[in-house]
């Protein structure tokens, strides 16, 4: 196999893992590995668009648009209208929304000790360095 079909098949089964475990660990909170990210996101950036959520999540607006529904029945986040466009809306992450994200804490913890054991903290950088290289190709 070439390396260009290695490294992404790497990065699939590496991706697939990760969501899958992430998914495992957070599911006695009700909560999906893909939603956690909405409420990480906003937990670093609260009140942003559903714009700037999509391009944070490296998402599409249907799938965020589709989280943002079901963390919403859940009291998770709010979402209000932009002072000076009638169509943006902003989303906020609510109290209820940062106790779930408290909780998750010791959930992830395990899967993040996990991808950090193969790396010392320089190794670490060098590939998310490279791992952002690969997205900054991938999205010219």
């Amino acid at each position: 196999m070439r390396k260009k079909h290695q490294i992404a098949m790497a990065l699939r089964s590496t991706c697939l893992c990760m969501h899958r475990k992430t998914n495992a660990s957070l599911a006695p909170l009700n909560i999906t590995a893909d939603q956690y990210v909405c409420l990480i996101l906003l937990e670093k950036e609260d009140g942003i668009t559903l714009q700037e959520l999509v391009i944070r999540a490296t998402s599409d607006p249907n799938t965020i648009r589709a989280m943002l529904v079901l963390v919403k029945k859940r009291g998770l986040i709010t979402r209000g209208n932009h002072p000076n466009d009638g169509r943006a809306r902003f989303v906020h992450l609510t109290e209820k929304g940062r106790d779930l994200l408290r909780q998750s804490a010791p959930a992830i913890k395990p899967l993040q000790d996990g991808l950090m054991a193969p790396f010392c903290e320089k190794d670490a950088g060098t590939l998310i360095s490279n791992l952002k290289r690969i997205l900054g190709s991938m999205t010219q």
